[in-house]
C-alpha cells in the first residue's frame, strides 16, 4: 500500500494536472450516480474525489485555479448579461433583502454556535469563512484580529486558527450548498428545475413557446405543398393573389422547370410547388388544383437565415408598416418566423415594434432572402470560432477591476478577481447582444467554459486543502466540522423558509439562482445550470452573487467583534 501511494505521490507531483484531470473523471462518475431522487452531480463528486487524491500529496499551482474561476464567471455573465441588464429595478428588490437575510442569519448562526462551544475568535472566524464558503474573510478577520491589542504572539495563533477553520469547513460548505439548492429546495416546492426554467423563459419571451436545440413542431406552420394545376387562366401572381401569403417556389411543365415569373401563364397539368402558411395553403389549395405526393423535380432548397436590423428607416415602426416600407418585390418570397432582442425571443405580431440590432429570422429561398437582406440590414453569418481579441479583452479588464480596493472604514472591500470577471462578462455580454456582429461566442463553447472552469476550479481546491481538512478533523475532532454543517445549513434553510414565505419565490429556477447567489455559492450555480439547460437561473444569482460578496466579507470584522 505504501508503494502504490508513493507511486501516485510521484506521479501527481510530476504531473500534477493529471491529479486534476483525474479528480474530473472519478468527480463525474460518481455525479451521475443516483440514490433515489438524489444525485451529487459532477462538480461536488469532483470535489470529493479530489479530496481523496490530494492524501497521497499534491502540489498544484494556485494560478491554475484562479484562471479557471475567471473562465467559469465570466461565462456565467456573458450568457446572463443581457437578462441581467433587464431585471435590475423594482423586481431586484427580492433579491437584495435575500442576500441581506442570508448574511444577517450566517453572523447569527456563527456568533451563536461559537459562544455555545466556546470557539475563540480565529475559529470563529474561520467557521465563517468555511461554512458560508467567503474567502474575502479570511482576510478582514486577519485584519481585525491585528487590531485586537492582543500580544502578537497570540494573534498569530488566532490569524493560524482561521485557516484551520477555513480548511475543516469549507469542502462541506461548498456541497452543502449545492445539496440544498439543487435537491432539497425543488423537493420541498414539488417543482422541477428544469421545467421551471422552460417556463420562465417563456415568460420572459412574452409567451413565445421556445424549443430545445433539436426540437421542432410537428404540424410547421411553414411548409411546402405540392399541386397539380386543373384551373384555367391562372397566372403565377394570380394564384399568389388567390391564396395570399403563399409563394411559387417552382412551375414543372411535362416534368421540365420553368423560369418563373409573375405573368407565366400555368396550364392544367402543371405541377406547382407552393411555399406558405400551412392554413392558407390546406385552406384554399383545393381552388386551383389537386394535391400530389409526386415531387421528383421539385428540388427546391429553403434555407434559413438570421438578419441583424440596421437600417434605421424600420426602427421604431410596427411590422404592419415596415412590411408596407417593403416593395412588394423585394419581401417576396421571404417569411419572418422569428424576431431575437436582447437575448429572448418577442412575438411576432403586426403591431410588435421593430428595434435596432434586432436579430430577424427569415424564412425561404436563399436568393429572395438575399434580396431582402440588402435592403433592411446585415445577414448575421453563424460560426463555431470564438472572438478571442473580444473575449480576452472582456476577462483582462474584469481581472484589472478585480484588483481595486475601496475601504469601508478600516475595512477593505474588494469584488476580487471572481466579481471583477463576472461584472465584465455581464457587460460584454450586453453588448455583444447589442451589437451582435462582433464578439462572437456560441453559447457551447460559452457553456464548456462554464462545465470545465467550475468543475477544474473545485478540484484544484479540494487537491489543495484536502489533505490539510482530514488532517486537521483527525487532531482536533469532528466538532469543528459539525458545527460548520450547521453554520452552512441553518441560515440556508432560513433564508429558503423566508423566499417561499415572505417574498414569495413561486418560480425553483430564480430562487434556487438567487439562494446560491446570496451565499456567492458557484458550484452550486454549475449544478443548478445543468439542471435548469438555460440561462434563466443566473441574472438573480448575479445580483445576489454581487450583494454577498460586500456582505459577507464584512462579517470578518463582526464576527471578530462579537464572538
Amino acid at each position: 500500500m505504501h508503494n502504490v501511494v508513493n507511486f501516485f505521490s510521484h506521479i501527481f507531483n510530476a504531473a500534477p494536472e493529471i491529479a486534476l484531470f483525474l479528480s474530473l473523471v472519478i468527480g463525474y462518475g460518481l455525479g451521475r450516480l443516483r440514490f433515489g431522487s438524489f444525485q451529487l452531480g459532477g462538480v461536488a463528486g469532483s470535489l470529493l474525489a479530489a479530496v481523496v487524491i490530494s492524501q497521497v500529496g499534491v502540489h498544484i499551482d494556485s494560478g491554475i485555479k484562479n484562471v479557471l474561476f475567471a473562465l467559469f464567471i465570466y461565462a456565467v455573465g456573458y450568457q446572463s448579461g443581457p437578462q441581467f441588464f433587464r431585471s435590475l429595478g423594482r423586481e431586484s428588490l427580492k433579491e437584495i433583502m435575500l442576500a441581506v437575510v442570508l448574511a444577517v442569519t450566517g453572523l447569527i448562526t456563527v456568533v451563536t454556535v461559537s459562544r455555545l462551544f466556546h470557539l475563540d475568535k480565529g475559529l470563529a472566524a474561520g467557521l465563517a469563512a468555511g461554512g458560508l464558503t467567503q474567502s474575502a474573510i479570511i482576510g478582514t478577520a486577519g485584519s481585525a484580529l491585528g487590531k485586537l491589542g492582543l500580544p502578537l504572539s497570540e494573534v498569530q495563533q488566532l490569524q493560524g486558527n482561521v485557516a484551520i477553520g477555513y480548511a475543516v469547513t469549507y469542502i462541506f460548505g461548498s456541497i452543502g450548498t449545492i445539496i440544498i439548492c439543487v435537491n432539497i429546495l425543488p423537493w420541498f416546492m414539488k417543482r422541477s428545475i428544469r421545467d421551471d426554467a422552460i417556463q420562465a423563459e417563456t415568460s420572459q419571451a412574452g409567451g413565445v413557446r421556445l424549443l430545445k436545440q433539436n426540437e421542432s413542431f410537428a404540424v410547421p406552420d411553414l411548409m411546402g405543398r405540392a399541386f397539380i394545376i386543373n384551373k384555367k387562366g391562372l397566372t403565377v401572381s394570380q394564384l399568389e393573389q388567390t391564396i395570399q401569403n403563399v409563394t411559387v417556389e417552382q412551375v414543372l411543365r411535362d416534368k421540365k422547370p420553368f423560369k418563373l415569373s409573375g405573368d407565366l401563364a400555368l396550364l392544367p397539368g402543371d405541377q406547382v410547388l407552393l411555399l406558405g402558411h400551412r392554413d392558407n395553403i390546406v385552406k384554399y389549395g383545393s381552388q386551383i388544383g389537386t394535391e400530389t405526393d409526386d415531387i421528383s423535380g421539385l428540388d427546391v432548397v429553403i434555407t434559413r437565415e438570421n438578419v441583424v436590423l440596421t437600417n434605421k428607416d424600420f426602427v421604431g415602426k410596427t411590422l404592419d408598416q415596415c412590411k408596407d416600407i417593403l416593395s412588394p418585390e423585394a419581401r417576396h418570397g421571404v417569411y419572418l418566423i422569428d424576431i431575437t432582442r436582447d437575448g429572448r425571443k418577442i412575438a411576432v405580431k403586426a403591431d410588435s415594434v421593430a428595434k435596432e440590432g434586432d436579430i430577424i429570422t427569415l424564412y425561404g429561398n436563399a436568393s429572395d432572402i438575399s434580396r431582402l437582406t440588402a435592403q433592411i440590414g446585415t445577414a448575421l453569418v453563424t460560426t463555431v470560432k470564438t472572438d478571442i481579441v473580444f473575449h480576452a479583452l472582456g476577462l483582462a479588464v474584469g481581472l484589472f477591476i478585480g484588483l481595486g480596493v475601496v475601504h469601508f472604514g478600516s475595512v477593505p472591500l474588494t469584488l476580487g478577481s471572481g466579481g471583477g470577471a463576472l461584472l465584465a462578462g455581464l457587460v460584454f455580454g450586453w453588448y455583444q447582444n447589442r451589437h451582435p456582429l462582433i464578439g462572437n461566442m456560441s453559447r457551447e463553447t460559452s457553456t464548456f467554459l462554464m462545465d470545465f472552469g467550475l468543475a477544474g476550479f473545485v478540484a484544484v481546491t479540494g487537491l489543495q486543502t484536502g489533505q490539510q481538512a482530514i488532517s486537521t478533523i483527525m487532531q482536533h475532532g469532528v466538532t469543528l466540522f459539525m458545527l460548520g454543517v450547521v453554520v452552512t445549513i441553518v441560515p440556508l434553510i432560513i433564508t429558503m423558509l423566508f423566499g417561499l414565505y415572505v417574498l414569495r419565490y413561486r418560480n425553483v429556477a430564480i430562487f434556487a439562482g438567487a439562494l446560491s447567489g446570496s451565499r456567492s455559492a458557484n458550484p452550486a450555480l454549475g449544478e443548478i445550470l445543468n439542471k435548469a439547460g438555460n440561462a434563466v437561473p443566473t441574472a438573480p444569482f448575479a445580483i445576489t452573487y454581487a450583494l454577498a460578496n460586500v456582505l459577507l466579507t464584512l462579517l470578518g470584522p463582526l464576527v471578530v467583534a462579537f464572538s
